[in-house]
């Protein structure tokens, strides 16, 4: 198992400085990973500063040798999809294949679409997200690219460099559980992140519930071998071990540490830096 630190795009962390520094420290530390939430607004958190999380997460790699990044999750939707994917490229270039791209349809969809005059409706929203990732799975190879399709159009479009990581970049796809598309969604790349309506961010979800996920993901794909299932939470040094130890015997491949999302410490510096500088579980 893995382990990684999630921060949102906004509060302390809207400064890549900042975001560059706690990269750093959590590499010492002995973290996998750092995560970073992408959002233009975010409902009760709309009066924070906010960062691009492309440019925190070129500060990261910038700060690091050995971190996987990338974004938990990237409304694809709201983006063009060849502007993600020269985004998600430069990363992956820079950091030395070290990029990872979350995805899902966003939200609040209220906020992030509505506000700016975009649809709202998760049906179009969805199928944006799946010819979307289609294309970013094409831009990466290096090779031209023709499609004509719904939502996007492209005329022989060849985009370089391509991702130092093939096939491609990994993709994880978010969503919550018991809803059943983003979990087919997520069963035909290469990883989920499952959220859940009566555990909300930073909730660590019970193990029966995430036993019921993995089964379901695991139908559809027929194995999980090679698949990467991402869940997180909030711990504590003491407690983390007891709580991702059942976690990781159930199937869970990265630990995703987080901070209570309606909680007084999602964009605190100092509160993340004490758990980060603690170090990962241990199992």
């Amino acid at each position: 198992m893995r382990f990684s630190v999630n921060i949102p795009c906004f509060g302390d962390f809207a400064d890549p400085r900042t975001v560059g520094g706690l990269a750093r420290t959590a590499e010492e530390a002995g973290w996998d990973g750092l995560f970073v939430w992408d959002h233009l607004v975010h409902g009760f958190h709309a009066d924070r500063p906010f960062g691009d999380p492309w440019m925190l997460l070129t500060a990261a790699a910038l700060s690091t040798s050995r971190l996987r990044l990338g974004t938990l999750v990237t409304p694809v939707a709201r983006r063009r999809p060849q502007g993600l994917a020269r985004q998600v490229a430069t990363l992956d270039v820079l950091s030395g294949g070290r990029a990872t791209l979350g995805v899902g349809l966003g939200g609040p969809i209220d906020d992030e679409y509505g506000r700016f005059g975009d649809t709202t409706d998760p049906v179009e929203l969805a199928g944006r997200l799946d010819e979307g990732l289609s294309l970013l799975s094409a831009f990466w190879s290096g090779a031209p690219v023709s499609h004509s399709g719904r939502h996007f159009t492209v005329d022989d479009v060849t985009l370089l460099p391509a991702t130092v990581q093939q096939p491609r970049v990994p993709i994880w796809v978010g969503g919550f559980w018991p809803s059943r598309p983003p979990m087919r969604r997520a069963a035909r790349w290469d990883g989920v992140v499952p959220l859940f309506g009566e555990h909300r961010h930073g909730d660590v979800p019970p193990v029966e519930v995430v036993r019921e996920v993995l089964a379901y993901v695991g139908e559809q794909r027929g194995s999980l071998d090679g698949f990467d299932v991402v869940l997180g939470g909030v711990t504590t040094p003491a407690s983390a071990g007891d709580v991702v130890g059942p976690l990781a015997e159930a199937g869970a491949t990265w630990w995703d540490e987080r901070q209570l999302q309606r909680g007084p410490d999602i964009d605190s510096l100092s509160a993340v830096l004490r758990r980060v500088e603690a170090g990962p579980p241990t199992l």
